[in-house]
């Protein structure tokens, strides 16, 4: 599909990006930092011990929003030379000083003084606000440097190549905390004031300037030793020590795991986990030095919901394994951003099932991260996994590539056999042309071949298959096309890939029959000892990132193995998640995929009926632009219904963690459907918290808030910003804040959508409301929508070149005129769903209404 004319975003030519020159690089940063946390500035003395390799009169580096004092080149064993010039080019972010003679090849140290701000743009040396127990408001100075933020601290050769030791100096106050990527060797009295304390740390690894980090602030801390002798701190903010007990178990379980499985100890002597009270991303790898959200990090043992434990977990798992994958090695440039985040989101699933086998984590990981990327990369505006841009941190480079690379990857079972040090040792450096060399002698398969046609191309096949019986034998005709969003791809230049197909029967569901490669446009396979009542599932365990469209006979073949539960749990997601999908695409009827959700009334999965949730929830938005949307809302009760009842409101013994989520997704789905009991039973439990005669437990507040604000009034907004204002803990506050959009007068909306920009909410958390306005009604996503344009140069200011940004971005006219090119892929995205979603409606919409009814008539 290729979009209209005026649906096209017409970006501002740009200069050619030109990476920094090499006739000049570091050895080692020596650095001191004083920072400011009253007027919100910081000085900054810079030595860097550097190798001139090519005789120059000048030094390019990388520097933003940074003021140079002085600078100076010492030669070893000569005398200084003062630069005569600093000239700055603020769009490329650089500055070229410039010497009055030349800088002779060997090795000197190079010597800048400079000022810088502590922004409020949560990127690079910045400020974070936090209320003291008092009530007294004060700031910390943080850092998140990811992707190219360094610059915004101290003048640097600012890409992952050019790798260095650091000697981090602070000068900080005495009752402040101070910490960095190494531990502290020397504390002692600053000699200019007796109010601030000199802090030193031990000499870094080798390490790229993304990875620096240091906080300074009011923290308290909860501590412990790994098995293998590595010191582990989670600081949380003063107080809240015992929140930091999970992820402190979490990490000191997490490092002698990662340490087996990839062969090599983790080379620093510590490593802090840090909650940052404002922060823009979910979490940062800091070597040593990791820095969270609040509520990817804090969990309150009574006041933490399940599906919060869950995350912790996982983004701990995640920022640990960059440890290795990501600090220990890097990628030598962005473009190979996405096997860093990747791998490292991939073995965050292996990490947590490794602690908490009982969550069931890889069925998830289907739901959450693979049927998420299919959706992505079948937009025509999506990208190959190796994007050349200068950077891309685009969902894509976290979600499809580990779906799709790692997690095939797996099936060859050649990811530990690589080890870390088969890349360039000296400097820890790979691109993915390392990896698949690697995984080739490791495993004698091609391994660059099959996924040189899954990286360098865009999209994804549509497996097609059919099926006949001769004798005792089955025989599938298999075909693969690339798969759009909009349908099959029809033309004659139709990619192809090299697909790895796997195939099972109901014989035994959960062992491989067969497996083939599937390398051309379709092939004829022989399934030997299959009887007729057999079933035929490809793909088991949904492994293999592509969709599959069944012939008919095969389809209900397959209804039974959801009826009955035969199927693996991952099977009847991706069987459903294929169908809805196909149905999108127009390749079959949406009344299909609604007869097969009727077959999951048996279902017990957690994660199953989370997939099914989602889709209805994208069908109920997609029919609020019609005169039935009550229909679909009936449906869903009856759906789920039967569940609900099984569940009950209140645990029962033997319970685990995932009938708390299954419990809270199910009441939530009824409530939001107007399901009459449960609102009721949600007034009268809602009642009793706020008067604080039975308190809500945690896994039941979203239900409860959702359904309140959801069939509420002015009096119930008025009591959940009550109770958000009264919240003590982050993760309160956000789960507030995700279900406010929920509301459904258009004054409340407007009254929602003014507290998502006031001091009340985090400004990382400003999206989430705005979003859940947007994403609750017809109504919500046009008043949200009035409100992100009426309020656009604020938003904007607010993380101008940060992606938060992407996340509020919607439709594409408006942005003609507003340029935000860090949203411009996510502008062309939501462009695409609007066609493809206004084209679904108008060809199924009838014989939806159709089988809504239908399916409600009395028997004739």
């Amino acid at each position: 599909m290729i979009l209209p004319d005026h649906f096209r975003r017409t970006m501002p030519e740009r200069r050619p990006f030109v990476r920094l020159p090499t006739d000049v690089y570091p050895v080692n940063y020596g650095l001191c930092l004083k920072p400011d946390l009253i007027d919100f500035t910081f000085e900054g003395k810079l030595e860097a011990l550097v190798e001139v390799t090519q005789a120059t009169n000048q030094i390019v580096m990388n520097c933003a929003d940074i003021d140079i004092i002085t600078a100076s080149f010492v030669p070893q064993g000569g005398e200084e030379i003062n630069a005569t010039g600093f000239n700055y080019q603020n769009e490329d972010e650089k500055v070229t000083l410039s010497f009055p003679s030349t800088l002779q090849k060997g090795s000197g140290t190079l010597k800048i003084d400079f000022v810088g701000e502590l922004n409020d743009k949560m990127k690079g040396f910045y400020r974070s606000k936090y209320t003291t127990s008092a009530g007294e408001i004060r700031y910390a100075a943080v850092t998140q440097f990811e992707a190219t933020d360094a610059r915004r601290a101290f003048p640097c050769w600012d890409e992952p190549a050019i790798k260095a030791t650091f000697d981090i100096t602070l000068i900080v106050p005495k009752e402040r905390i101070a910490l960095s990527n190494m531990n502290v060797i020397e504390r002692k009295p600053y000699p200019d004031d007796e109010n601030l304390l000199e802090v030193k740390f031990a000499t870094t690894p080798i390490m790229s300037t993304y990875l620096v980090a240091f906080v300074i602030g009011e923290y308290d801390f909860v501590e412990s030793q790994s098995s293998d002798g590595v010191t582990v701190r989670v600081y949380t903010p003063v107080g809240k020590a015992e929140q930091g007990k999970f992820a402190l178990e979490v990490a000191t379980k997490t490092l002698p795991f990662y340490k087996e499985y990839f062969s090599v100890p983790y080379p620093l002597p510590k490593i802090d986990l840090i909650a940052i009270a404002d922060f823009a991303a979910g979490a940062m790898e800091n070597w040593g030095l990791v820095t969270y959200r609040e509520t990817a990090l804090l969990i309150d043992p009574k006041n933490s919901c399940s599906s919060s434990r869950q995350w912790v977990a996982l983004v701990v798992g995640h920022e640990l394994a960059h440890q290795w994958f990501g600090n220990l090695v890097t990628m030598e440039w962005w473009t190979h951003l996405w096997l860093n985040e990747g791998f490292a989101s991939w073995i965050e699933y292996l990490c947590v099932d490794h602690c908490f086998p009982e969550y069931d984590i890889w069925t998830q990981f289907v739901s959450a991260d693979y049927t998420r990327a299919l959706d992505l990369d079948a937009l025509d505006s999506s990208h190959p996994i190796e994007v050349r841009y200068r950077l891309s941190f685009m969902a894509l480079s976290y979600m499809e590539s580990h779906s799709v690379v790692i997690k095939m990857l797996q099936q060859v079972r050649t990811c530990r056999k690589c080890g870390l040090y088969n890349f360039h040792p000296n400097l820890g450096l790979f691109s993915a042309e390392d990896l698949w060399d690697c995984l080739e002698e490791a495993s004698g398969k091609p391994i660059a071949a099959v996924m040189g046609s899954w990286t360098k191309q865009m999209g994804f096949p549509i497996i097609v298959v059919d099926q006949e019986q001769q004798g005792d034998n089955r025989i599938l005709k298999i075909s693969q096309k690339k798969f759009c969003a909009s349908g099959p791809h029809n033309g004659e230049d139709c990619p192809s890939w090299m697909v790895p197909i796997s195939i099972c029967t109901s014989d035994d569901p959960t062992c491989t029959k067969l497996k083939v490669l599937l390398d051309r446009p379709e092939m004829t396979i022989t399934l030997n000892s299959v009887s007729p009542e057999q079933w035929v599932k490809i793909n088991p365990g949904t492994v293999g990132f592509y969709r599959i469209q069944y012939s008919s006979s095969m389809l209900q073949s397959l209804l039974p193995g959801v009826r009955d539960l035969s199927l693996q749990p991952v099977d009847r997601l991706g069987l459903q998640n294929d169908l809805f999908s196909l149905s999108r695409a127009g390749m079959i009827s949406t009344v299909e995929v609604l007869k097969l959700m009727e077959a999951f009334v048996n279902e017990p999965n957690y994660t199953v009926w989370s997939d099914l949730s989602c889709n209805l929830g994208v069908l109920s938005s997609l029919l609020s632009h019609t005169d039935f949307h009550e229909e679909i809302q009936e449906f869903i009760r009856d759906l789920f219904t039967p569940i609900g009842m099984k569940l009950g409101w209140d645990s029962k013994p033997g319970e685990g963690h995932l009938d708390a989520l299954l419990r809270g997704l199910v009441l939530g789905k009824l409530g939001k459907a107007g399901h009459k009991p449960t609102v009721e039973e949600a007034r009268k439990r809602f009642k009793d918290h706020v008067e604080g005669k039975q308190v809500l437990p945690a896994d039941l507040r979203s239900p409860v808030y959702l359904t309140m604000l959801k069939h509420g009034d002015s009096s119930t907004l008025e009591t959940m910003l009550k109770l958000h204002k009264q919240a003590d803990m982050q993760e309160e506050k956000n789960r507030i804040e995700r279900v406010l959009g929920a509301i459904s007068a258009p004054d409340l909306i407007q009254k929602v959508l003014t507290f998502a920009l006031s001091d009340e909410v985090r400004p990382q958390d400003t999206v989430s409301v705005i979003g859940g306005v947007a994403g609750s009604s017809k109504q919500g996503r046009k008043a949200a929508w009035k409100f992100v344009k009426d309020n656009w140069e604020e938003l904007y200011n607010r993380y101008q070149g940060g992606f938060l940004i992407s996340r509020l971005v919607k439709v594409n006219i408006f942005f003609e005129s507003h340029p935000a090119p860090s949203a411009e892929r996510t502008v062309q995205q939501c462009c695409e769903n609007i066609l493809l979603n206004a084209a679904w409606l108008k060809r199924d919409a009838d014989d939806i209404h159709h089988y809504l009814l239908q399916r409600k008539a009395p028997p004739v």
